[in-house]
Order: structure tokens, then sequence, then C-alpha cells
């Protein structure tokens, strides 16, 4: 299994969706996959089916416009969960929707979703939500009015598929307020405390396979209650071999 853990692969500022190549993203997807591959496109909400076909649909075209079109695509959501063992048999490359963590999270452990892609011999891109999604422990930030109250649930079962939490978009929420708190110094630093949170822009990502883990791109690290830069755009960190 190959992950591809991305705060968003799209081209800021663009008229319609586009790829971007920073950090040698497109180069190195385009490695990853096969010429035309069979393609399934997870929600974030499962009753959101509309919205799922649209964010779907203009992913679909961006990789059409990057020169990897899909041979065959569907969309997993709430309307046809009971087929997820199914549609993901038949299926080389699984794309998890941004939107909603908490949403998606439960989604995901309805349909057993960790278990079914154990196994899963292709490639998995997570995109925000879906990125945050992977991990073993989910680390699920406050982003919507109310939920930096101390009763909501911060931390859940993940995927699984990877050891890696990541705070995604970190050019645009990073002078977010929340409730009337700052959303990184008041609500996020406290909740690090024994834990590590990856933040990345969009344009930098986490490549892993059987062999590696790699961070690639603008990235920092939140660590007890304090954040410390970790990398420029360009470079590129082993993971397993960083202390």
């Amino acid at each position: 299994m190959t992950l591809f853990i991305t705060s968003s692969p799209f081209l800021e500022g663009a008229d319609r969706a586009l790829l971007s190549n920073a950090n040698g993203f497109l180069d190195r997807i385009r490695q990853a996959l096969p010429p035309t591959p069979r393609v399934l496109f997870v929600c974030s909400d499962p009753n959101g089916h509309e919205m799922t076909c649209q964010f779907g649909a203009e992913t679909m075209a961006a990789f059409a416009r990057a020169r990897i079109p899909f041979s065959a695509y569907q969309v997993l959501d709430g309307e046809n969960a009971e087929d997820a063992a199914e549609l993901i048999a038949q299926t080389d490359f699984i794309i998890l929707a941004g939107g909603h963590v908490p949403t998606q999270n439960a989604f995901f452990r309805d349909i057993n979703l960790g278990e079914l892609l154990r196994e899963f011999p292709g490639t998995i891109m997570g995109i925000s939500a879906g990125s945050m999604n992977l991990a073993e422990e989910v680390y699920i930030q406050p982003e919507e009015e109310g939920e930096s109250s101390p009763d909501f649930v911060r931390f859940a079962p993940g995927l699984g598929l990877t050891d890696v939490n990541i705070l995604p978009h970190y050019q645009k929420v990073k002078d977010f307020w929340l409730d009337g708190r700052r959303l990184f110094e008041d609500i996020t630093y406290p909740d690090s405390f024994g834990r590590m949170f990856f933040v990345l822009p969009d344009g930098s990502y986490f490549y892993q396979d059987e062999d590696q883990l790699l961070l690639i791109g603008e990235s920092w690290v939140i660590q007890d209650g304090e954040i410390h830069p970790l990398l420029h755009n360009g470079e590129i960190l082993n993971l397993d071999e960083w202390n």
C-alpha cells in the first residue's frame, strides 16, 4: 500500500481544479499509479451525495488534465455503503475526500473501513480530513462553532494506516479564531502535550509505502505546547531517520 497524506493536492487560486506539482507531488503520484487507474472516491459526509459527486467529478477532471485519466470511477457514500468491500476490490486508487473530520470519522467506523483497507494493495490519497482520518488515533482539531468546548471529542480511532497526525491548510487557518479563542495557540497547542502534530500548508504532503515515510515540503511540528519549523519547500525528511 502507498499513501499520499496531503493537505490539498490542488493548485491554489486556479479558476478550475488543477493538481499542483509543488514538491514533486504529480511526478511522485504518477509513479505510484497505473497509467489509467480504477478510482474510488470516498465521501466525507455519507448524506451529502450531491456534494460528494461534485467534488469527485472535479477531482477526476483535475487528474485528467494532469494526464492521469481514470479507466473507471465510482463514489462510496451512504447510498452504497453496503457495497464498500466490493467497490474496494475493484479499485487501484482510493481518494478520501476532505470535509468535516468527525462526520467522516464516524462514517468510516460505521462501515469498518479500516479493516476493509488493511490489505489494500493499491494507492490511497487523503485530502485534508481524509488525510487526518488515516491515522491510528485521529486528532480532531475543532473547526466549527461550539467545537472548542471541553466536551467536544478531540481524539478518536482512525483508519490505522499511519501514525502521522496532520493539521492541513496552515496558510489559511494559522490565524483563525474559534469561539473567541485562537485555534492554534489556545486550543491546539494545549492538546499537543504528549503528542505530535505535523502542520502542513497546501502543497506539502507525506509519502508512505512499505519501505519509508517521507515528509515533503514546508512544514512545522507541534509538540508539548510548542511549534517548531521542520522543512522548507523542496526539502524531504525521512521520518524513520528523524529523532
